[in-house]
């Protein structure tokens, strides 16, 4: 059954051409409120739920399309890295994993890197995508943010960042540790060049990634809802034997406390980080960009109100284990 599987499926799918268009189940359930919305509703509104605006996870292509003028963009060519150094082994080989999630994301690792015009403007993005082993932080993604920071201090560009990630890669132990500091100097790197430097915060952003380089922007966005956190709730709250407050490291906690800078709705990232980007470049603001578009957002209601997901387990479901 496995040689099935993973021999002949996808060697026909490589024949008759990729995953087809449309998906299996053609409605979405809210989270939040267990409303059923149109696949193709939700796609058009950037993967925002229109009635709960329950932000839902977003392939990291579509959120360099959201981004860029046009949807245009080059990726930009990442550094091969060991397959598997440590050779490990859980209830799955890491190797099977891997190939799991690249046939399922169409990427070869965590890490998406782009370069392209906001407003006119040219920018570097890099995207983690969480269906991607969690986006976790292995050698692989370590070294795409570091290429995304080196091209652009190179192309001398606002560096923007959209995390998004379980934390550590446990299957690479130390190696994945090691990327922390390596993603930090890049980032000192990006400073000394004078360049500015964005941190986008989507949910769930947690662990080493929290403790590292997505810390250390310049300005912190975060979308609303998002657990952003190192250690999350659940763990805390076993830890200390208390009850923690509801909403507790969400984005508009965070925001109340001052962790983030702003909490920014989808549909508002692009205007937001286009007045960032002109902002602190010392560039013309576009004539398009709203003045208003750099007024800290308020939170569309208090952290206390939005429930709790399955987001703050410690382990899921790639078998990736959070920093907790």
């Amino acid at each position: 059954m496995n040689w099935i599987n993973n021999v002949v499926r996808p060697r026909i799918r490589s024949i008759l051409g990729n995953k087809r268009e449309t998906p299996e189940n053609l409605w979405v359930k809210d989270p939040e409120s267990g409303e059923m919305v149109f696949y193709r509703d939700l796609e058009a509104n950037q993967w925002v739920m229109p009635n709960s605006g329950y932000h839902m996870k977003i392939k990291a292509s579509d959120r360099l399309g959201n981004l860029f003028d046009g949807g245009h963009y080059d990726t930009i060519a990442l550094p091969s890295v060991a397959l598997d150094p440590l050779k490990f082994r859980d209830q799955k080989r890491y190797v099977d994993r891997l190939r799991d999630a690249r046939n399922k994301t169409g990427m070869d690792d965590a890490v998406l890197v782009g370069v392209g015009k906001l407003f006119g403007l040219d920018v570097t993005v890099a995207v983690q995508d969480f269906d991607f082993l969690a986006g976790t932080l292995g050698m692989a993604a370590g070294s795409a943010v570091v290429t995304g920071l080196e091209t652009a201090a190179r192309r001398k560009t606002p560096f923007v960042l959209f995390a998004s990630s379980g934390g550590a890669r446990m299957q690479e132990g130390i190696l994945s540790l090691m990327q922390m500091p390596r993603t930090t100097v890049g980032v000192l790197r990006l400073r000394e060049a004078g360049l500015p430097y964005i941190v986008v915060f989507t949910n769930p952003t947690t662990g080493g990634v929290t403790a590292s380089y997505a810390m250390l922007g310049d300005v912190q966005i975060a979308e609303p809802g998002a657990l952003i956190c190192f250690a999350g709730p659940r763990v805390i709250e076993q830890t200390i034997r208390e009850k923690l407050p509801k909403g507790f490291q969400r984005s508009e906690y965070l925001y109340e406390h001052g962790m983030v800078d702003m909490v920014v709705h989808r549909h508002n990232l692009r205007s937001t980080i286009g007045s960032l980007t002109s902002l602190l470049t010392k560039a013309p603001a576009p004539a398009e960009l709203s003045s208003t578009a750099l007024v800290p957002t308020a939170p569309a209601r208090s952290s206390a109100e939005r429930i709790e997901t399955d987001d703050d387990l410690a382990i899921d479901s790639a078998g990736a284990v959070h920093a907790e």
